[in-house]
């Protein structure tokens, strides 16, 4: 249990919602989101090593890495129905977790997943500064630019200089991602959240998620920029996710056997 916050735990849950946070964040980053969705999901909140409740585990450098982590963290957890959602960062956890749920005979596919903030895995060629070999000043700028970092961040040293060991950690993970050129397609409902305003992961390039999936797809677009959802419009985030997930349910998600794969 120590990798996951779990504010309000639901024994008797009708689904159970798993969240991954972005590079550089927690599983406390989630938690306004608790209020907005529905009082029977259990809902639990992954910290990868280096933050949070695993402050004092080192953070993994590699994709591949957090990837086997995140599925280790979360095989007790499938007893029932259960749904993925992640940002940025944590949206190639929440795509990577649920080809390896559908990957093992004794699992079934998650009911639904929700990719925020992040270009889908067929745009990954595409050229791009790698942010993890930026010096510490020009780093922490662009955190500050893109919406998640508070500029006070500079004035407390020790906290400035743990925020940037991390972050710079998952960056490299995030670059060092190679999405396998033969992976499976999802077997479940995908659903794309984008900031309007967000130069990382626009929303014309969300499309491209939707060759992920034998799924529906659908595609949310939010007010903001990368962090669209931070402060007030964790309600939005909330009700967005709530009527996706209730749509995938409705719809009823194929539970394929080992014979089917």
């Amino acid at each position: 249990m120590r990798a996951f916050l779990r504010p309000n735990p639901r024994p008797d849950a009708s689904l159970r919602l798993i969240g991954f946070h972005h590079a550089g964040g927690s599983a406390a980053t989630y938690f306004p989101l608790i209020r907005e969705l529905p009082s029977d999901w259990d809902v639990l909140l992954l910290d990868l090593p280096g933050r949070g409740r695993r402050a004092g585990e080192p953070p993994h450098w590699a994709m591949a890495d957090l990837i086997a982590q995140a599925c280790r963290d979360l095989e007790p957890w499938l007893d029932v129905p259960v749904a993925l959602f992640g940002h940025s960062l944590g949206a190639i956890l929440a795509v990577e977790v649920a080809r390896w749920m559908l990957s093992r005979d004794a699992v079934r596919s998650p009911v639904w997943v929700g990719v925020s903030g992040r270009i889908a895995p067929s745009f990954q060629a595409i050229g791009r500064r790698k942010l993890h070999e930026l010096d510490n000043e020009s780093l922490l700028q662009t955190l500050i630019e893109m919406g998640g970092t508070p500029d006070q961040v500079r004035d407390v040293p020790e906290i400035r200089d743990r925020l940037l060991n991390t972050v710079r950690a998952d960056l490299c993970a995030v670059d060092s991602y190679r999405p396998d050129p033969s992976r499976s397609r999802l077997q479940c409902p995908l659903t794309t959240f984008a900031g309007s305003e967000d130069d990382w992961a626009p929303p014309s390039a969300m499309r491209a998620w939707s060759s992920e999936t034998e799924g529906s797809f659908d595609q949310r677009r939010l007010a903001g920029g990368h962090f669209y959802f931070l402060g007030d419009s964790f309600s939005e985030l909330g009700w967005h996710i709530t009527d996706s997930v209730g749509s995938a349910c409705t719809r009823g998600t194929p539970q394929l056997t080992g014979a089917d794969r």
